[in-house]
């Protein structure tokens, strides 16, 4: 194991975040803060989402407007399902990611024969239409929302073998947030460094050579589309497990804007940037938002100062002696 890697600021930072993550609830009650487990659980769960924006944002360089719409599919399956009483975690979960898979396979498939600005709107089109369905369903709550009486329940019974997850659970639900957290940081991890990885982030690089070699690059964008879709559902899964409510401004294009927010300020593609800028972002909408009650307009200027001043956002800052500020000290 390379000690010098480990001990990188960038390393101590990961190590340090998810450190605290793990031990949350532990300090929470000792500072005398419970409301923090809420807290980072939320970050946590947007940690997820934005994760899921980074693959394509800072992997593939598909600037999507209207990520957050999978986010409302996820969270509605449950709360629709929940709205039947069904509270079955083995058939809400799986069939939340099937129909963002689904969706996001027909949306991507239309949105990715555009590029630039055509599909920055396009995508921010669509994620405006599911979000006008959700308002004019009135059996759903419509604008006000639906409440959800109850987290997915997982239980096993078969054969005389028994088990169940209690999600319901306060405890059990934030470790399940966590461990999720850091599948997703694996799977990243993996996909990246994969050789599907290699030619997303070729495509990103320069699209006509890869196609010049041989590449079919609209299907590697698809396939990459969809699967950030299916994992910003689970974020939606979760979140309405977590908040046990559903309303359609989770979709809103707003949402999307946070998200990309996250991304720019933690660093893309960066494994680990999503995650940071997911917990700077809400940490400080916290507290801004107890001592000022326009507190957004404070983050459009810090954007604009994380773009001028932080290049590649928190990781950047984090790794200046890395190759990203040699590139950067060269521009």
């Amino acid at each position: 194991m390379d000690l010098k890697k480990l001990t990188s600021r960038r390393s101590v930072f990961t190590i340090f975040v998810l450190a605290l993550c793990a031990l949350m609830p532990v300090i929470a009650p000792v500072i005398g803060e419970p409301y923090f487990l809420e807290v980072f659980m939320r970050i946590m769960i947007w940690a997820i989402a934005a994760i899921s924006l980074n693959l394509i944002l800072g992997y593939g360089g598909m600037v999507s407007f209207g990520h957050a719409l999978f986010l409302g599919v996820g969270g509605y399956t449950v709360g629709i399902f929940a709205y039947y009483d069904i509270f079955n975690g083995f058939i809400t979960w799986p069939l939340a990611l099937l129909f963002s898979a689904i969706i996001g396979l027909i949306i991507g498939a239309i949105c990715l024969r555009t590029r630039g600005l055509y599909f920055i709107m396009i995508t921010l089109a669509f994620a405006q239409m599911i979000y006008y369905l959700g308002v004019s369903v009135e059996e759903y709550g419509s604008d006000d929302g639906l409440i959800i009486y109850g987290r997915s329940e997982f239980i096993f019974d078969f054969a005389g073998v028994s088990w169940e997850l209690d999600i319901g659970n306060q405890m059990v639900f934030y470790y399940l947030v966590f461990v999720i957290l850091l599948a997703c940081l694996y799977f990243t991890h993996r996909l990246i460094n994969s050789r599907f990885g290699m030619v997303i982030r070729g495509v990103k690089s320069n699209e006509s050579r890869m196609q010049a070699i041989g590449f079919n690059t609209y299907r590697y964008k698809l396939a990459c589309f969809v699967i950030a879709g299916v994992m910003c559902s689970l974020a939606g899964v979760l979140s309405a497990n977590a908040e046990k409510f559903v309303s359609p401004d989770m979709m809103y294009w707003t949402k999307s804007g946070e998200l990309i927010f996250m991304v720019v300020l933690g660093g893309m593609g960066s494994l680990f940037g999503p995650v940071a800028g997911a917990l700077v972002f809400l940490m400080l909408s916290e507290i801004l938002s107890n001592l000022w009650e326009n507190w957004n307009l404070i983050f459009g200027p810090f954007l604009v100062l994380v773009v001028l001043y932080a290049r590649y956002g928190i990781d950047g800052l984090l790794e200046r002696s890395g190759p990203k500020a040699k590139e950067s000290a060269n521009d």
